[in-house]
């Protein structure tokens, strides 16, 4: 079989799971999880065997025509070059993991198989996405996923938060890709062509007429599917959604297609360097920003969520410095640990019986009753703290050393503003991120109180995927810079010494300081008592989290919106806490700006609707309505009425030809 056959089977075989998953999920539940993960588990053993025939050479370029539409052809394309290849393992290493778990996370949901479906078809899109060489097949993949991640992180749609995330992240996502669809056809009409090899050959050959819009235009819509500033907001609110959704969406699908796109597309960016200068700011304000917010949250999962806007926040920078490498390094890596600390939090939320850390910190021994979540989470926080020798401590420096390179003048891809800006972001951005990677951890095993609930083991399923997605998180980063610089376009991956040593003495202070502020504010929380936590009764883990969403879960209703003087994070940021927690206001200011007005735009139309034209409308029909009735009450049926109204008329008439004569 042909490396072209193989590489279509890939996204075809979720998409035909999906399907009949969903057509069986009634009739033959018994059926319902094979088809969930075995389609899953086949593909990403296709997509193993295709990056093993790619094997970082020759792109693998095929591409016939889809259907006749004029001057610009659309056709189903493939184009597989290292990147794509090393991509689309991930995606099916983190979508496998996750069906597997999701088997037993909701092993009693009754809509689990429409559930496993989405989560098929959504893995089938970000194949599409991987794989395809035409920009027309690439956004239906990038529709799809969008639509997908709609009904999962809605999947709750019994609690408003769910409902109003569900919508919150379609609408922002959408915002993006109005521009994105925009840049795509003016691209297209530059380059003469949708594929995406005639594209890179038009910029190398300088057939951009417009590079700096169309990039523009382009970025729009993927800081809306990456969950960069500014369009940002959704993914903590997406936390709503299952916590196996949450781990597909932040470590393998949806954000990554974003960054996956602009690598695939470099060039298109480094034709305009205010384009690059703008990735770059976008990138450190994005880094920073969500450092500074992660510290303030006490939704374990939102904490995760604003730590993905933050590493995206890195890769983008990457790409900003014109290093796609260390961009796609960085992102499997991530995929990997991040994969990991989502599924981990899942039990945690299970056996805690909350999301919340301010109850978990009041929860003495909950590192025991989870060991497996214990050790491998801590080995996931370790690598996003990137400390050495964890694999996010290897991609987290390609990306410091590109910047450097550029910051420097060793390199040339980039302006040096955007180096430097990258730089500097990401240095304060490794010290917050081992800050709220280890408030996270005290504060989750650590806790001091009350005897932590005991629900027993999680299942098998559960446990067994933890373990599996550990070994990447311990040992990919190394693996990577040493053995497959091909694939990365031959590029030195290697840390160097000046960003290594300021990165992770950076990351150690912040480890070290934060230590500190837990064991003072932890001293200072014993002597004011929060009240006791109580615990959730043994059940599914998917409704226990959907009731801690809810605010049911006892725990989180007592506990979370409490001011919590155990809170490190509270010490640390001071006045500027407040403002963290919230996200830096920036849900408000989109609601001064963009909410409100629309809603008195709505206010206005409807008032015109109902007071001007319906009144127009009703006077219209008044008016024949009136004569009818006037006329309906001359019709008695009495004979002598018709012949006086008759005699009335003659006289008149005659009165009045008798005055004209007279006139005249």
């Amino acid at each position: 079989m042909t490396t072209t056959t193989l590489a279509v089977l890939v996204p075809l075989l979720p998409f035909l799971g999906a399907a009949a998953g969903l057509l069986l999920g009634r009739t033959a539940p018994g059926f319902v999880r094979p088809l969930a993960v075995l389609p899953t588990l086949t593909s990403l053993l296709l997509a193993a065997l295709v990056a093993v025939r790619q094997g970082g050479d020759q792109a693998v370029n095929a591409a016939t025509e889809l259907t006749p539409t004029g001057s610009i052809p659309i056709e189903l394309a493939l184009y597989i070059d290292g990147f794509a290849a090393l991509v689309a393992v991930l995606v099916g290493v983190v979508a496998t993991c996750v069906q597997i778990y999701s088997t037993g996370y909701l092993r009693d949901d009754p809509r689990y198989p429409s559930y496993a479906a989405l989560v098929s078809l959504f893995t089938s899109a970000m194949w599409l996405v991987v794989y395809s060489g035409d920009l027309i097949v690439l956004l239906v993949g990038w529709e799809i996923m969008g639509i997908c991640s709609y009904f999962l992180v809605g999947h709750y749609w019994e609690t408003p938060e769910a409902r109003a995330a569900s919508i919150k992240a379609f609408l922002v996502t959408k915002l993006g890709d109005v521009p994105f669809l925009i840049g795509l056809f003016a691209l297209a009409t530059d380059a003469g062509s949708f594929q995406i090899t005639k594209v890179l050959g038009t910029v190398a050959s300088g057939g951009l007429d417009h590079p700096t819009l169309i990039a523009l235009l382009l970025l729009a819509g993927v800081a809306g599917k990456s969950a960069q500033f500014p369009l940002h907001t959704w993914l903590p609110d997406a936390m709503a959604g299952p916590t196996p959704v949450s781990a597909l969406i932040h470590a393998a699908t949806m954000v990554a297609a974003g960054v996956y796109f602009i690598a695939r597309l470099l060039p298109v960016f480094e034709a305009s360097q205010a384009a690059m200068v703008v990735l770059a700011v976008m990138a450190a304000v994005t880094m920073i920003g969500s450092g500074l917010a992660a510290l303030a949250q006490d939704d374990i999962k939102r904490v995760l969520a604003y730590s993905t806007i933050g590493q995206l926040g890195y890769m983008t920078g990457a790409l900003a410095v014109g290093d796609r490498g260390a961009a796609v390094f960085h992102l499997l890596s991530h995929g990997a640990f991040k994969a990991l600390l989502f599924l981990a939090a899942g039990v945690i939320i299970h056996a805690a019986g909350t999301n919340s850390l301010a109850a978990m910190s009041r929860m003495r021994g909950l590192r025991h009753r989870v060991p497996d979540a214990f050790w491998t989470m801590t080995v996931a926080l370790l690598a996003l703290a990137a400390i050495p020798p964890f694999s996010g401590f290897f991609s987290k420096e390609s990306v410091l050393g590109a910047a450097e390179h550029v910051a420097t003048g060793h390199t040339e891809h980039a302006p040096g503003a955007a180096g430097w800006t990258v730089l500097v972001a990401g240095m304060l951005t490794a010290l917050l991120t081992a800050a709220y990677a280890t408030r996270l951890w005290l504060r989750a095993f650590q806790g001091r109180g009350a005897e932590a609930p005991d629900h027993g083991r999680q299942p098998l399923t559960m446990t067994v995927v933890l373990w599996v997605l550990a070994v990447p998180s311990l040992a990919l980063g190394g693996l990577v810079y040493r053995t497959l610089p091909d694939w990365f376009d031959g590029r030195d991956l290697a840390p160097t010494l000046t960003t290594a040593v300021l990165g992770t003495g950076l990351a150690l202070i912040g480890v070290i300081v934060v230590y500190g502020a837990w064991r003072h504010t932890t001293a200072f929380a014993a002597r004011v008592p929060l009240g006791a936590v109580a615990a959730h009764p043994e059940g599914d883990a998917g409704l226990v989290e959907a009731e801690a969403i809810a605010g049911h879960a006892p725990a989180y209703g007592d506990v979370a919106h409490a001011p919590d003087p155990a809170d490190p994070g509270r010490l640390l940021l001071g006045p500027l806490y407040r403002h963290a927690a919230v996200g830096f206001h920036v849900d408000a200011v989109y609601s001064a700006l963009f909410v409100r007005p629309v809603r008195a735009g709505a206010t206005l139309v409807r008032f015109l609707d109902r007071e001007v034209v319906d009144t127009y409308v009703r006077g219209a029909g008044a008016l024949p309505r009136w004569l009818g009735a006037a006329v309906r009450r001359a019709q008695t049926g009495n004979v002598q009425t018709y012949v006086s109204a008759l005699l009335a008329g003659t006289v008149v008439l005659a009165v009045a030809v008798v005055l004209v004569a007279t006139g005249a």
